[in-house]
């Protein structure tokens, strides 16, 4: 039960609601829990090959080693990617992202990852609203 107060500052307006329902709510979506689980995982997927792609086309390209290395790794059974370089090409890659005094920055990765931040809510949401009956 929640209390307003009235205009002019008198008190005794009482404005009740009940929220019938909440139960069947509740196992509806913990019945839910896995289909929306799963219907997150295209979402992950599809922003985690947009941050590759776009790494691989804006990656400072010499040798095309970095190019072509550029990773993605899965984890929590798909829910959650990561995406950048494995192994000696760690460093070498660090060294392109950030600079040196010799190697001026090329950030790629971050603002590969910064420009998936704006879409991926609507990735998610339409990943959702299919798998709903």
């Amino acid at each position: 039960m929640a209390r307003r107060r009235g205009r002019g500052g008198r008190s005794g307006t009482v404005v009740q609601v009940q929220v019938e329902g909440l139960d069947r709510l509740r196992a509806r979506l913990e019945e839910l829990a896995p289909e929306l689980l799963a219907a997150a995982k295209p979402a992950v997927k599809e922003a985690a090959e947009s941050v590759k792609t776009t790494v691989q086309q804006h990656v400072r390209v010499d040798s095309g080693n970095l190019r072509d290395s550029v990773d993605i790794r899965y984890q929590n059974d798909g829910l959650q990617a990561e995406i950048g370089w494995r192994d000696r090409d760690d460093d070498y890659a660090a060294l392109h992202e950030h600079g040196t005094r010799r190697i001026p920055a090329n950030p790629v990765l971050g603002p590969a990852l910064d420009a998936e931040r704006a879409p991926f809510p609507d990735r998610i949401r339409t990943e959702v609203r299919q798998a709903l009956p």
